[in-house]
């Protein structure tokens, strides 16, 4: 008997908190898991919290698809890759013409776009929904980006709105466009993450080392800087993650924590993607970067004994001064990754609404902030498709890249690492200037490969008369 409203597989930590959520909005969730254990787990959580009853089991794949109501929508929460392949080969045998599979995993889009289009033919919608927020927000409110068949999103929509984060009362989910849309926007929002992550962490390093801030002293200052302009999820759990003591030596936990950060893939995705479109994303570059350069610990320690450790002067920089680099830099960081967003709805044919992106990014999500809402505001204006001259920000931007600058300035005097922050701002003036240097790069390819130049009010395609350097 079909009486589920929608169902899951894979209860793992996310995935069990989606069905929690999706059963707490007042719909009925089939659930199935592998590992039959895995289920009456989930059913004994469930229990506890009074969800038991919007909550149905199931330990046969077969029985479980046939609970769920037609046209049925399927949430998968897999590991990504070949793991999604194989359930779907799973799920074909029991499905039917206008059934739907939701992948909720981080895939990579261009994967998402080859299952998209092989289960078309079949006349099985496949959905690729980038889901943000953790597992609480997984629990009580994610970021939803949706990507796929419209029409098996229309049969899921109610459900995956309900269990979305909300803002000012709106849902932070939408339908974004076909094939691999919702998955390429949540990649880039894990770019943005990343740069994001690396700016906070350059600036405590600056607190730590140049101005010997504990990091009680420091957690104190991210607490009142998220009452300003900075005012985001990452600002505030930053001050949570630094203020942490450790139970069992009284230290602050983060002074334990081994500086090696870990890294899934995303971001190295965006990374990728940007450059093979030519769009500029140097702050999420030099995140990945960073994260590469951290997990390298041992040879870190041998370089530091060849070379010493850094004559670290206390810098003169303030904490208005990186308030105000952090700003500009997050400014920078959500610039770019728009404008790549931006390129691949023109290159993918996918017409994404860049408000709406800034609008479900408001709340749930890890990059949720205080300035999407003027980003929403300014995209929904068709102000500008780069966030670096929509008034707003130019105002913010004109007031913080001094400060951006003297930063980055004292971090290289003072042997800081910045390598998010210096990106950031390379990129502010390279963008600002009317007039670079690429004209002496052309004369350089034109002499060793005649890749021709252009002169304006002569045309392009022109070449120089070099003189040979063969035999020399």
């Amino acid at each position: 008997m079909s009486t589920a409203d929608i169902g899951l597989i894979g209860l793992a930590v996310m995935g069990s908190n989606l069905a929690l959520n999706i059963a707490e909005k007042g719909y009925t969730v089939a659930v199935h898991n592998r590992s039959a254990g895995r289920v009456d787990e989930h059913m004994a959580d469930a229990k506890a919290q009074g969800l038991d009853g919007n909550t149905i089991p199931k330990y046969d794949l077969a029985d479980f698809v046939q609970t769920v109501k037609a046209p049925r929508s399927i949430i998968i929460m897999v590991k990504a890759g070949q793991p999604v392949d194989d359930m779907i080969e799973q799920l074909l045998p029991h499905l039917e013409a206008g059934d739907a599979i939701i992948e909720c995993g981080n895939s990579l889009f261009t994967d998402t776009q080859r299952r998209f289009d092989y289960l078309k033919p079949k006349k099985i919608g496949y959905l690729g929904v980038g889901v943000s927020g953790g597992e609480e927000g997984a629990r009580h409110g994610p970021s939803i980006m949706v990507g796929g068949s419209e029409e098996q999103w229309h049969n899921a929509e109610a459900v995956l709105t309900a269990i979305a984060a909300k803002f000012d009362g709106e849902s932070c989910c939408a339908y974004l466009g076909e094939g691999g849309a919702g998955h390429f926007v949540k990649t880039i929002h894990n770019g943005i993450e990343y740069g994001d992550m690396q700016m906070i962490a350059e600036v405590y390093g600056v607190m730590r080392d140049g101005l010997g801030m504990s990091a009680k002293e420091c957690a104190d200052v991210f607490k009142e800087w998220n009452n300003g302009p900075l005012n985001s999820y990452l600002i505030e759990i930053t001050g949570h993650v630094l203020d942490a003591v450790d139970a069992e030596t009284s230290k602050p936990l983060v002074e334990l924590i081994l500086d090696k950060a870990g890294q899934k893939g995303t971001g190295v995705w965006s990374a990728i993607v940007a450059q093979q479109m030519g769009v500029p994303a140097t702050a999420i570059e030099g995140a990945v970067a960073a994260r590469s350069i951290s997990s390298r610990k041992a040879e870190r320690v041998a370089a530091e004994a060849i070379y010493g450790k850094p004559d670290r002067q206390k810098t003169d920089v303030t904490l208005a001064d990186l308030e105000k680099a952090l700003l500009a830099g997050k400014i920078v960081s959500y610039a770019q990754g728009f404008a790549v967003i931006a390129k691949a709805s023109e290159e993918n044919g996918w017409a994404l609404p860049l408000a709406t992106i800034a609008k479900i990014w408001r709340a749930g999500c890890i990059i949720r902030s205080r300035f999407l809402d003027q980003m929403s505001s300014a995209y929904a204006k068709g102000e500008a498709t780069n966030l670096l001259v929509v008034p707003d920000f130019v105002t913010i931007m004109k007031d913080s890249h001094p400060s951006l600058r003297k930063v980055v300035a004292a971090a290289a005097m003072g042997e800081f690492p910045m390598v998010c922050l210096s990106a950031a701002l390379s990129y502010f003036d390279s963008y600002r200037q009317a007039r670079g240097t690429a004209n002496l790069i052309q004369g350089q390819r034109d002499f060793f490969g005649a890749h021709g130049f252009e002169i304006e009010g002569r045309g392009s395609d022109l070449h120089g008369t070099w003189p040979s350097t063969l035999g020399k």
